[in-house]
């Protein structure tokens, strides 16, 4: 019997995501959902991930609307699958299990099938209750396994005499380094094992960095496999060159499942190209059982879709164009899919990266990325951190950012990187970067999820954070685990300007409350505001006027102190009002940057005198925002 290999198709979701910012748009979606309905791959991942936040914050769309839309779409054609941070769900903190409970009710009816679970610490008791519902709803509980790498620290770095990184990482070096082995074989197993006992229908291998070489793949897969009885899938990125090379090295060593993009939308930041992959199975006699011309129909108008979302284009760089169906190879070519096959089987891992990076070359791909490598980070984190710093005016800190993420992963107890560690380091270290940029302390003004990360709000990290630096960033020695039992939902208020309704209409609004506060509530703040003028069928255009009004400024004391934000982002809330008197320490204001909360503070005792900015509006890094007298 022919071996056959299922394919996970990422396009919708990771692909996009990776590539483009996560900002292909409903209609843009639209137009390439009856072509999936006759692709028949095993799954479609389509939701999940950064989609929900960025539908809202970017579109002005429903999360809600993006999943039912593409199951109406597709029907059973396809599995329908999600991504999602363990009992973080999409937020940033830990829910209770009430909420993971109608969260997981409500997705299941809007069209999802399978659920992949992860927990960006790899820590399995954070995953435990998504598994539960989405069992308990009819979906498929898919346990990711996070994979990462131990920082490349051949010495201990005081001992570093050498310029370039290691001279840099010298002078910005963690509290507490690791030197030993803590990312083995052993360690991936033992998370499956922990997995497959809380009831996984499917474990993925999760390289969300595409770091991992295929000479780990070889000695990875099979142990899993040997000792866990459920499919495996395999998931990794082409950023630092090991993507195809590593896809090829799975299949070949008895993964179930990999994960693909269309043709206009992979290779770089992304996933591998789905049509290689079924080149190589079609030499290996793999059966894929996949309409191959609707995948050609897909990736046509991908490419439209691609030119149109140019501005938030990673790479920019399209790939060759290519149908496997009525496109031949050239002959040197065919011979180096014929040199990847045997240098797996011989296992020569050189000459297979060779011949792979020589296909991905030909087909012009992007070139790996030497500086995600070094850096050990996602290929969506990167591509993110890149789009979000264009639209702060910052990039010039981005490479400077980059080389201080593993001195600040170190601090933060070497956690995986992966959304929201992903983020919270990321953002940790953008801030460092502009902190140390305008000669302040590197810890400056954390996030507030930092904090929350060094505390132990978010689970056990793989190795234990130094006291000293938690004394540093949370004010005690002492590990905080997140209590539930204190968890406040959002208030959920009436809008009298909008005729006194409620923000949330339903259960699916209040999760968006939930599990995005700020950008759920802007969203359906706007949602309101949209069907109350369209019931009234006039636009309100006194209140935005009266809402410009600036008031008559009083004579005034000269500010003995003037708070300037640290760091580019949106006013989230202010705690004060101009004549209060506030004593040094008090939290003024919360600045939302990078997705991260920061608290800014007063710095000494006095009087506030005049309010700079006002909540929802945006800041650059060093505009003033409140004057003390």
């Amino acid at each position: 019997m022919k071996k056959k290999l299922l394919i996970r198709d990422l396009t919708l979701r990771d692909g996009q995501q990776s590539a483009f910012a996560t900002r292909m748009n409903q209609q843009q979606v639209d137009r390439v959902l009856p072509f999936y309905k006759d692709a028949n791959f095993y799954a479609m991942e389509v939701w999940g991930g950064a989609v929900p936040d960025s539908v809202m914050r970017y579109l002005n769309e429903n999360p809600w609307d993006r999943l039912e839309k593409i199951h109406e779409g597709v029907g059973k054609a396809s599995k329908l699958t999600a991504l999602s941070r363990g009992r973080n769900l999409y937020g940033y903190a830990p829910y209770t299990d009430e909420i993971i409970d109608g969260f997981f009710k409500n997705a299941v009816s809007s069209g999802l099938d399978v659920m992949r679970i992860f927990d960006a610490l790899n820590d399995v008791e954070n995953i435990k209750s998504s598994v539960k519902y989405i069992k308990k709803y009819g979906g498929l509980a898919d346990c990711a396994i996070c994979y990462t790498v131990d920082p490349k620290f051949e010495e201990p770095l005081e001992e570093k005499e050498k310029g370039g990184f290691f001279s840099f990482m010298k002078k910005n070096k963690p509290a507490k380094t690791i030197y030993t082995d803590v990312f083995t074989d052993e360690y991936f197993l033992n998370k499956a094992k922990e997995m497959m006992a809380l009831g996984a229908d499917m474990i993925t291998i999760k390289d969300m960095s595409g770091l991992i070489p295929p000479s780990r793949v070889r000695t990875l897969i099979p142990l899993i496999k040997n000792e866990v009885k459920v499919p495996i899938d395999f998931h990794t990125h082409c950023t630092p060159g090991f993507g195809l090379a590593a896809v090829l090295t799975a299949i070949m060593n008895g993964a179930d499942i990999v994960d693909t993009v269309i043709w206009n939308f992979a290779g770089g930041p992304a996933a591998p190209a789905f049509e290689l992959i079924y080149l190589f199975c079609k030499k290996l006699d793999i059966e894929i059982d996949v309409n191959m011309e609707a995948v050609a129909k897909i990736n046509k108008e991908l490419f439209e879709i691609r030119k149109e979302l140019d501005a938030y284009d990673a790479v920019k760089q399209f790939p060759k164009p290519f149908n496997p169906l009525t496109d031949t190879l050239p002959a040197e070519i065919d011979k180096e899919f014929d040199n990847a096959i045997a240098s797996v089987r011989d296992f020569n891992e050189e000459a297979l990266l060779k011949a792979c990076q020589a296909i991905d070359d030909y087909f012009n791909f992007p070139k790996p990325n030497e500086l995600v490598k070094n850096a050990e980070i996602p290929g969506g984190m990167y591509s993110n951190m890149v789009a979000q710093l264009k639209e702060y005016n910052s990039l010039d800190i981005l490479e400077d950012a980059m080389k201080l993420i593993p001195s600040v992963r170190l601090d933060a107890g070497l956690p995986p990187l992966v959304t929201p560690t992903s983020q919270i380091v990321g953002a940790q270290a953008v801030a460092s970067a502009l902190n140390q940029k305008n000669s302040r302390e590197k810890y400056a003004n954390p996030s507030n999820q930092f904090v929350a990360l060094v505390k132990g709000e978010y689970g056990n990290t793989p190795v234990a954070i130094d006291p000293e630096f938690r004394l540093k960033i949370t004010g005690s020695r002492e590990e905080k685990p997140y209590d539930t039992s204190n968890y406040k939902r959002q208030e959920n208020p009436t809008l009298d300007e909008y005729g006194g309704v409620k923000v949330a209409q339903n259960e699916k609004d209040e999760l968006l409350l939930e599990l995005f506060p700020t950008v759920g509530l802007t969203y359906l703040k706007g949602q309101r505001k949209d069907e109350y003028e369209l019931k009234n069928k006039s636009v309100n255009k006194v209140q935005a006027k009266q809402e410009e009004i600036e008031t008559v400024e009083t004579e005034r004391q000269a500010p003995k102190e003037v708070l300037e934000s640290p760091m580019p982002g949106s006013i989230m809330t202010i705690f004060v009002k101009e004549g209060e008197v506030v004593e040094k320490g008090k939290v003024l204001l919360i600045l939302e940057a990078m997705k991260m909360e920061n608290d800014i503070v007063a710095e000494s005792a006095g009087t506030v005198s005049k309010i700079l900015v006002k909540e929802g509006s945006f800041v650059q890094a060093g505009s003033p925002m409140i004057e003390l007298v």
